[in-house]
């Protein structure tokens, strides 16, 4: 683990979320928006959603006072607090001024790692890329299930569904048993490094080895695309987090989600 990989991860992450913005505004228009300030890629998906925030901040260059005013102020122009995700690579300096600002922590996430080599061993479950055009509303449903009972994402997960099948540069996973859709997945990729993303399992189906199904077929297809490295991201701590280090990731750091308010 060193700076050149956490660039690579934050990178990798930051560029996947971007690509939503244009099937958010498709499936409803909310004036979704990203741009890259200097290697800071800040994105703009409603004001309240999680993905309203910033990726990369600090790692590929510092940022000083100055820097964090404009993005302040393009958040703000879209009636938005100003949100940062924030390696541990990035300067304590920046920290200092975050402070300064205003700023405090809100939230802290396990960003995972794996160097993808052998496939894994196969499961019992049958797990299958999705064609959108066919399967979209069988996989937001199964999606929404799963999701429904976390209070976090809850409230917005409805249209975050629809939004993430309608995105075309992320590939979608269904996990079937007994023909039954019982979860879902997603994957994103951005150079050499994969990001998996959006499991969710249906509450009945919990504890029957469908993530470690779901982790399996997607490093296959991420093998088969080129990619030499996974990442995941999840609560310290989670059960989903528990599950990965399970299936031989391991946690390259513990970041930090920084928020202020506007002004």
């Amino acid at each position: 683990m060193d700076l050149d990989l956490a660039q690579r991860l934050e990178r990798t992450e930051g560029m996947v979320c971007s690509s939503f913005i244009e099937p958010h505004n498709l499936v409803a228009n909310v004036g979704a928006a990203w741009h890259d300030f200097a290697g800071t890629i800040a994105i703009f998906d409603g004001v309240g959603s999680p993905l309203t925030q910033t990726f990369c901040l600090g790692t590929p260059a510092p940022v000083g006072e100055a820097d964090l005013a404009t993005i302040e102020a393009w958040f703000a122009e879209r009636g938005a607090d100003t949100s940062h995700e924030v390696s541990p690579f990035a300067a304590v300096e920046m920290l200092q001024v975050m402070v300064a600002r205003g700023y405090k922590p809100i939230e802290q996430s396990s960003v995972l790692v794996q160097q993808i080599g052998e496939p894994m061993v196969p499961s019992a479950l049958r797990v299958r890329a999705v064609d959108p055009d066919v399967d979209a509303r069988i996989w937001a449903d199964t999606a929404f299930a799963g999701w429904s009972e976390d209070p976090t994402y809850a409230p917005f997960m409805r249209a975050m569904v629809d939004v993430s099948i309608a995105n075309r540069s992320m590939w979608h996973y269904l996990v079937e048993r007994g023909g039954e859709p019982i979860a879902t997945g997603s994957m994103g990729i951005y150079g050499d490094v994969a990001l998996l993303a959006g499991a969710s399992t249906i509450p009945s189906a919990r504890g029957q080895g469908a993530q470690a199904a779901l982790l399996a077929k997607r490093l296959v297809d991420a093998r088969a695309r080129g990619c030499t490295v996974a990442m995941m991201v999840a609560n310290v701590g989670s059960t989903s987090q528990r599950n990965a280090e399970r299936n031989g990731f391991r946690v390259a750091y513990t970041r930090t989600k920084w928020q202020r308010a506007r002004s």
